[in-house]
């Protein structure tokens, strides 16, 4: 049974439905891909509907025999559960056969926290004497005073800022938009390097509203936000191993730290799903021993 029509009305699905990038379209394409041709090897001609969860298992079990490390795994059983899904909702099977598949467990390396501190003494160390400083202060505030992703921070448009009432509008994965509140040292850099730098370059064709830029007058790559924050720890010595997520991943987790709600900072860093949300909320050894401390009567000191 060819599956290609089945494939494309699944894309469909995935681009207007989900609303979902190019990329992640053709990687959920190539997990059916890989199911329907483990079903072609093993002689068995079905369609969607006729697959079963023995079929399912035995694929797993053949995926697993490749010494397939288990993110890339659950990559795959991801794929096929949405597709299957998928399946079910347009009826073209009468039951999920993917309900009772389970998935390979994997463990989720979250990245080092920086402390309000180690941000600070971080973009202290920025020449500002230079024009693309400004620029780098400003890009770095931002993220961390709103928890963007790097793609959202590099793709930020001039016509998206509302600093007058503190809010950036930002768009996501799957080209989703969202609202989200923005610090007042992040609006007084942005404005210094709108109003003092920027202002002297001039854009290329298409990045004119496009608000940092590289001394091309092009957008930055997300390359080289990396390359700024390399060099700014290698300048001040923190012993950590960073990334640009690092200041998304402490966004929350102060926030968290502080008491925020999880459902607000779920909105502003624009999960579909809270369970996302909680990889972002683990609480470092040192606040949870403060709170011990402080509340359970055991560790209170009589």
């Amino acid at each position: 049974m060819h599956w290609a029509v089945y494939k494309k009305g699944f894309k469909a699905f995935l681009q207007l439905e989900k609303s979902l990038s190019d990329h992640s379209v053709e990687a959920y394409l190539r997990d059916i891909d890989k199911l329907s041709a483990y079903l072609v090897t093993q002689d068995i001609a079905i369609a969607p509907e006729e697959v079963t969860l023995d079929h399912l298992q035995s694929f797993i079990q053949c995926i697993g025999a490749l010494d397939m490390a288990p993110t890339s795994q659950a990559r795959i059983i991801s794929g096929i559960k949405s597709f299957f899904k998928y399946c079910v909702l347009e009826q073209i099977c009468s039951h999920n056969p993917t309900t009772l598949l389970p998935s390979p467990k994997t463990r989720r390396k979250l990245p080092d926290v920086l402390s309000f501190e180690e941000i600070e003494t971080l973009i202290g160390h920025i020449d500002l004497s230079k024009p693309e400083g400004g620029r780098n202060k400003a890009i770095l505030e931002t993220m961390y005073s709103s928890g963007l992703r790097v793609t959202e921070a590099i793709n930020l448009k001039i016509s998206c800022l509302y600093l007058d009432i503190g809010y950036i509008r930002v768009i996501g994965k799957g080209d989703k938009e969202r609202l989200v509140p923005i610090g007042s040292d992040a609006i007084k850099y942005i404005k210094i390097y709108k109003d003092t730098i920027r202002v002297h370059q001039t854009p290329a064709k298409d990045c004119e509203d496009i608000l940092f830029l590289n001394n091309r007058g092009k957008g930055l790559s997300r390359v080289m936000i990396f390359y700024i924050i390399k060099d700014l720890i290698q300048k001040s010595g923190i012993k950590k191993s960073i990334s640009p997520h690092s200041f998304r991943h402490s966004f929350a987790t102060h926030l968290v730290e502080g008491g925020a709600d999880l459902r607000a900072v779920q909105e502003m860093l624009g999960h579909e799903s809270i369970t996302t949300t909680e990889i972002y909320t683990h609480l470092n050894r040192e606040f949870l021993r403060d709170t011990l401390d402080r509340f359970h009567p055991a560790f209170q000191k009589k």
